[in-house]
């Protein structure tokens, strides 16, 4: 079983494709937490699969037709550490949403004693002075194939994936099998000003 969800923010318009919802725009800190880094084969391996696909023009099914093939994106650490918080969140509190648990596991919801969004972890890990972020969740995927291929076959997803504002990205995976997807994917999008 796989779900996905998606979500993007640009400029000062908050953009909610495939969820509901208000961002809340305070700014957290989580510098008191470590991440680890993705190994340089898995960050090659995601990041090659996400440029692959943003190289193909392709109608995403969401109204506005065929979209242009999109530049391919840079890894960002502070992407990586923000998507890396809201994917062992979502595994390890066995939720589902672009909102964090407000458990322990939800860092930065804790640092700030509410919980997460994702404006808030992006900026918290360090990503700021920003023109536009988005983030795309899925669960249960395998591989990043199948990641993206999911986020493909979803208007909302394709259109974040293709979309030519972004020029930095930070995706994290994080498997817990006593969770009801085991797998969950987290792309953290983003380009400064």
């Amino acid at each position: 079983m796989t779900h996905l969800k998606t979500l993007s923010l640009t400029f000062i318009s908050f953009f909610f494709i495939a969820c509901g919802g208000s961002a809340d725009t305070a700014v957290t800190s989580a510098t008191d937490t470590s991440y680890e880094v993705a190994e340089k084969t898995t960050q090659d391996e995601i990041l090659n699969a996400i440029n692959d696909a943003r190289a193909v023009a392709r109608d995403c099914q969401d109204g506005n037709g065929l979209v242009s093939a999109a530049p391919a994106l840079t890894w960002n650490h502070e992407l990586y550490a923000s998507a890396y918080e809201h994917s062992y969140d979502l595994a390890k509190s066995d939720t589902f949403s672009h909102y964090g648990s407000g458990t322990q596991t939800d860092i930065t919801g804790s640092n700030n004693n509410n919980t997460s969004y994702f404006n808030d972890r992006i900026k918290a890990n360090g990503y700021v002075g920003y023109k536009t972020i988005g983030e795309n969740i899925a669960g249960g995927q395998e591989t990043i194939q199948e990641a993206v291929s999911a986020w493909i076959a979803s208007p909302a997803h394709c259109t974040n994936l293709m979309n030519a504002d972004f020029k930095e990205i930070g995706v994290a995976v994080v498997t817990d099998s006593s969770s009801k997807y085991g797998i969950y994917w987290t792309q953290s999008f983003g380009a400064k000003k």
